[in-house]
């Protein structure tokens, strides 16, 4: 399928399943079957896992381009609950046939490797900004790293925010002139600031 990312686009059509989910619906369930894992082409996806004692626990909101379920290539079973936060487009990878190439391409192997490690990267990032406790060093810290990529709701809630607080930081740090709003929605930081607390 051409319109995969790499290393995918190499894969037949047949390997691939294109699923399109309601708000609301699951791709899978915790527990259900391991068939494959998934990227999303656009939506959102949230992967909640419900511990012993009855508790939802989210472990991640996959974005469009991201890949989820990936353990599924070595579980029988889904670790977790994968449920739309809106209508979302999947592409199921089969994971019968990744295996297969893992197993026989060498190319495709380091190629899914680098993938699947340059992702893990990403979510490491995102927990070393959850864990700054001020909004406007966080802020500041999210804007260098290119996560204003949409508007200003999505941006607050991939990096733990309200909106609210994301909208105070961003005319803080625009009066601080540590930042610069470029247009609408659109901001970029400012060479040599200093984020730390005053």
């Amino acid at each position: 399928m051409s319109d995969l990312p790499e290393p995918f686009s190499s894969m037949p059509g047949a390997t691939c399943r294109r699923i399109l989910l309601q708000k609301g619906q699951h791709a899978f369930h915790q527990g259900d079957t391991a068939h494959g894992f998934f990227i999303v082409a656009n939506g959102s996806i949230e992967l909640r896992r419900v511990t012993e004692n009855g508790a939802t626990v989210i472990i991640h909101t996959a974005r469009p381009g991201e890949s989820f379920a990936e353990a599924s290539l070595f579980s029988a079973t889904y670790h977790c609950d994968a449920v739309a936060l809106e209508e979302s487009g999947l592409v199921e990878i089969s994971r019968t046939e990744v295996l297969g190439r893992l197993q026989g391409d060498a190319e495709f192997a380091i190629a899914l490797s680098q993938r699947f490690a340059t992702q893990v990267q990403g979510y490491r990032r995102r927990l070393e900004l959850l864990a700054i406790r001020s909004a406007s060093e966080r802020v500041y810290c999210a804007l260098a790293d290119g996560l204003l990529t949409k508007d200003i709701k999505t941006f607050a809630s991939e990096i733990g925010l309200t909106h609210e607080a994301v909208y105070r930081a961003l005319a803080t740090l625009t009066s601080q002139r540590k930042i610069l709003k470029t247009a609408r929605g659109c901001y970029q930081t400012l060479p040599n600031a200093d984020i730390r607390q005053q």
